[in-house]
Order: structure tokens, then C-alpha cells, then sequence
């Protein structure tokens, strides 16, 4: 056995919590995204899902991915710096930036390679990158990959915000870089705050609209379109993996960034392009998100369903805003023993413990498509709320 194989023998964590029965992760999908799936050949409600628009499925997504695997096979065989790009590529990235309000975007091949590779492109080693300390992983993966100076505000926080960006010298690139919509806890970043503050300290503003594009604003262009701040934010980040239906990420700012980042994003040059089934893909969510408005309409429905329907049974869902609804446990072993019961009586449904969160912070990520019914909320609702007394957690 190799050094390397015997340091990670000693990671055991999985193993204890298999060998306890109540091991939550890897759980194989047996059917496509909908509000039902089957696990292990039974219905399973499905509340974990990102799809919020519930596109995964939908006929014109479908026929759109065929149309361009058909047209253009099943990969680009490069980058899109060299061989890879395609004139659905082009397209894409025109109608995004139209969705965004921004002179032009950028497609890469996921959302994580969007901030891993754009934040450490822009941020030079005498600039700085300035953070809030609930962001996604990617944003923090930018932060590491970073030669600049990184500060990290508290979540949410306008005054510590603030006193940061005091201290910064003023001639100097200040990023800051935050999630629209926070992925675990639900809530919003406060936009119109912290666009006072860019324009007070000369500093560029990046907002990452994965959890909030197809769920906020008019078009469903996100929280900047919400809040009418999409001109005065520099950079806007989205992803195709949840209300768009497949995979992959984009970055909208103004022609001089874009280019910039064309030609210096390193997970960008040296990544292979989107594929183009994903591309057709997407550009056909565009046309159903614009066309079925009923969905995001149905989405705000039953998020206050759900959310009305938790806080009476009385739970803690703290001050999500959002079709993410946080279910507060604070105990890791009390999480994975719901997460488990919970499978058992056929919902399904994301535990959040240690390292994602702090120990005393755990919880159950339960979210809502726009595709659910009220009966499957109510069910979901009743059976989470029966464990729930059961462990002692309400």
C-alpha cells in the first residue's frame, strides 16, 4: 500500500456513518429530475432537487438537446480558445447578455469554472478580492487560486462590509464578490446596500445569480434585475444547472472585462467547450422561461405553501426569502438519522452538516420546483414534520 493510499485510509467519517446506516450521499437516481423520482425502484418525492422551474424534462429542452447533438455530435473536441466554439456558442452567450442586461457574456463549461477562473483573473496580486463568509465553494475556490489580498465580511453584514473597505488603499482594484441568493440558508444578498457602498469606495461589484436566476425579477433574469441594480453591478455570474436544465455557467459584465477574461481565464482556455447539446439546451429554457411565466408564478406559490406550512408545524427556517428552505436540526447525527427516515417514508431530501456548516448549524435543505403540487408539499410537509417530532427536533 502506497503512502498516499495509507494517509487516506485515515479518513473513516463515510465508513462510521455507513456502518451507523444513515449514510446520505451517492443515492442513484433511477428515472429523470421531476417532483417524483425512483430510488431503488420506489417512488421517491423529490425536495432536494435545484430544478426550480422544473425544466429537466420538459419536451422543447429535450428536442432542442437532440436538434444540436444531431447537428454538431456530442462534444466540441477542444476549447472554446481554439477549436471549440460554436455558433450556438455565439448565440447563447448574445441572448445572455440580453437576459442580463450586459454588453456581452461568456460561457464556460460549468458554473464552478466560471468563479474559480474569472475572480482570480481579475484580482491582482495588489488588489482586493472582498467576500462574503457564507459564499458558494467556487467563489471560495476563487479566493484560494487569488495572488491578491482577500477579506471576508460577515454574512450579510453592511457595517463590517464597510469598515473593509475603508481599509482598502483606494487605488486599487476592490472585487466584491457575492452569492445572489445564499444556496443553504435562503436568504439575499442586499444589492442595493452594498451598490452604495461600490459606488462610495470605488469598488466593482460581482453577484452570482445561480439560486436566483428563473426565480427573481421580471424576466427571471435574477436579484440584480429584482432589484434594479443590473447597471450599476459590474459582473453577473449564472449557472444552466438549475432553473435552465443542464449544465454549465456564464459570465455577463461589459465588452473590455469580457474580453479580458476571454483571453486570461485559465479554466476557460484550458477547459473543453459546453457541449452542444447542453448549448441548444439552454438556449430553448430561455425560450420556455420567457414563454411559460406560469412557472416562476406557480414557484412563489407554493414556496409560501411550503414555508407557511413548516413555521405552523414549527419548525426553524430562519430568514430564507427563497424557494430554499432551510429546516434548522444543530445536531450532525440528528441530520443524517432524518435525512435517512425521511427516505424511508419517500421523501427525499439534503442534509447540510460539518464542514458546509458549523456543528451547531445543521440542517435539512428541503427545495421547491415550480412543478410540485400542493398535495405533494402537504404530504412532503406532514412526513418531515411526524420524523421531525419523532428525533425530538420540533
Amino acid at each position: 500500500m502506497s503512502l498516499l493510499s495509507k494517509q487516506t485510509a485515515q479518513y473513516q467519517e463515510p465508513q462510521r456513518v455507513k456502518s451507523l446506516g444513515v449514510y446520505p450521499y451517492f443515492r442513484p437516481i433511477e428515472s429523470d429530475q421531476d417532483t417524483v423520482v425512483q430510488i431503488n425502484g420506489k417512488p421517491v418525492l423529490m425536495f432536494g432537487s435545484n430544478s426550480y422551474l422544473g425544466l429537466t424534462n420538459h419536451p422543447r429542452l429535450k428536442e432542442a438537446a437532440i436538434k444540436a447533438v444531431e447537428k454538431y455530435g456530442t462534444g466540441c473536441a477542444g476549447s472554446r480558445f481554439l477549436n471549440g466554439t460554436l455558433d450556438i456558442h455565439v448565440e447563447l452567450e448574445e441572448r445572455l447578455a440580453k437576459l442580463v442586461h450586459k454588453e456581452a457574456s461568456l460561457v464556460f463549461a460549468t458554473g464552478f469554472t466560471v468563479n474559480s477562473g474569472v475572480i482570480p483573473s481579475l484580482v491582482g496580486r495588489n488588489d482586493y478580492l472582498i467576500f462574503d463568509e457564507r459564499n458558494h465553494a467556487s467563489i471560495i475556490e476563487g479566493k484560494r487560486l487569488t495572488f491578491g489580498k482577500t477579506l471576508k465580511y460577515k454574512h450579510n453584514d453592511m457595517e463590517h462590509l464597510e469598515r473593509i473597505l475603508k481599509k482598502c488603499e483606494p487605488d486599487r482594484i476592490k472585487l466584491i464578490v457575492t452569492d445572489g441568493v445564499f444556496s443553504m440558508e435562503g436568504d439575499v444578498a442586499l444589492l442595493p446596500e452594498m451598490v452604495d457602498l461600490a459606488k462610495k469606495y470605488n469598488a466593482s461589484l460581482y453577484v452570482d445569480e445561480a439560486h436566483s436566476l428563473g426565480v427573481f425579477g421580471k424576466t427571471g433574469a435574477g436579484v440584480c434585475e429584482h432589484f434594479g441594480v443590473s447597471d450599476d453591478v459590474d459582473l453577473i455570474m449564472g449557472t444552466f444547472s438549475k432553473s435552465l436544465g443542464t449544465i454549465g455557467g456564464f459570465i455577463a459584465a461589459d465588452e473590455n472585462i469580457i474580453n479580458f477574461l476571454k483571453h486570461t481565464s485559465r479554466t476557460l482556455i484550458f477547459s473543453a467547450s459546453i457541449t452542444p447539446a447542453s448549448a441548444g439546451c439552454v438556449l430553448a429554457a430561455l425560450d420556455v422561461m420567457a414563454d411559460e411565466k406560469w412557472r416562476m408564478e406557480q414557484l412563489w406559490a407554493n414556496t409560501k405553501r411550503a414555508k407557511e406550512g413548516f413555521e405552523k408545524a414549527g419548525f426553524e427556517i430562519g430568514p430564507t426569502e427563497t424557494p430554499i428552505i432551510p429546516l434548522y436540526v444543530r445536531d450532525n447525527m440528528k441530520t443524517f438519522t432524518l435525512t435517512r427516515m425521511l427516505m424511508d417514508e419517500g421523501v427525499f431530501v439534503n442534509p447540510v452538516v460539518t464542514p458546509a456548516v458549523n456543528s451547531e448549524d445543521t440542517l435539512i435543505r428541503y427545495s421547491l420546483m415550480a412543478t410540485h403540487t400542493f398535495a405533494q408539499i402537504d404530504e412532503s410537509i406532514e412526513k418531515i414534520t411526524k420524523v421531525a417530532r419523532h428525533l425530538g427536533v420540533i
